[in-house]
């Protein structure tokens, strides 16, 4: 069985600087006493060491899709310092992100609400490390758990914030704006200023084509607020970053 961690608080990612997702295949190494799911850290120590009888680590590599829109949810996933991108289809040929899940939350939300079926397919977007149950164990464990129930609640209620939130940012902002929001929407939960990526999975983040995100990031890169690499993306000036992101940032940081 896992170690219990030894501190509950709501602790934020660790701040090295090494990231797992510049190496797919790689395994950050960490404590969860340092790095934990904020989720189940929320919950009472003696109902964190109940649960852990059902959690098990297990790595997610980048790429790796969790789900398909209409297929049923097998598991349920609590990032550690991995990242999850949830995507919509549109046209059964362009995806659109819709949401980012870190350490901060749960991947398996429709559970929650008495959906077993996903309707997003979940990527990862960096990999690391998640603590994972079975469907049929996190149902029967929401059910009867307070704490978890009150807990993956004010969750849901989050994700809901940050869901509408990213919808109106995807219509009404720059590009430019909008890629340097998800920069440090997934630098925050990696914490590192670096990220590997894909021309076709910005394009899904912010909604455009490809042409378009070679644009965004060049007048990033301009600025001197990032450099700009195929296949990496590494944050140069965090401030100036901030500064050039739209208001949603802000938003949606203050619901994790």
């Amino acid at each position: 069985m896992m170690q219990l961690p030894s501190q509950y608080g709501r602790s934020r990612p660790c701040r090295t600087r090494s990231c797992a997702c510049l190496n797919p295949g790689a395994v950050i190494a960490s404590s969860h006493s340092a790095q934990q799911n904020q989720l189940l850290a929320a919950l009472p120590p003696k109902e964190y060491q109940r649960l852990l009888t059902f959690l098990k680590p297990v790595k997610l590599a980048f790429g790796k899709t969790l789900y398909e829109p209409g297929k049923p949810i097998r598991h349920v996933y609590f990032p550690i310092n991995c990242v999850v991108s949830l995507l919509t289809t549109v046209e059964k040929r362009r995806q659109l992100e819709v949401g980012l899940i870190g350490y901060e939350g749960m991947v398996g939300i429709p559970l929650a609400l008495g959906t077993s079926v996903s309707r997003v397919r979940a990527l990862v977007q960096c990999t690391g490390t998640a603590l994972r149950m079975t469907s049929g164990q996190f149902c029967g464990e929401y059910a009867k758990s307070g704490p978890l129930h009150r807990e993956a609640n004010r969750y849901i209620h989050n994700w809901i914030v940050q869901l509408t939130q990213i919808a109106a940012c995807n219509r009404f902002h720059q590009a430019d704006a909008r890629l340097a929001r998800w920069l440090l929407m997934t630098r925050d939960r990696t914490g590192t200023n670096q990220c590997l990526y894909t021309q076709t999975h910005l394009g899904n983040v912010l909604g455009v084509l490809r042409p378009a995100v070679t644009i965004a990031a060049g007048n990033l890169q301009r600025r001197e607020l990032i450099r700009y690499r195929r296949g990496k993306i590494i944050i140069l000036d965090e401030k100036g970053l901030e500064a050039a992101a739209c208001s949603c940032y802000q938003i949606v940081k203050q619901m994790s």
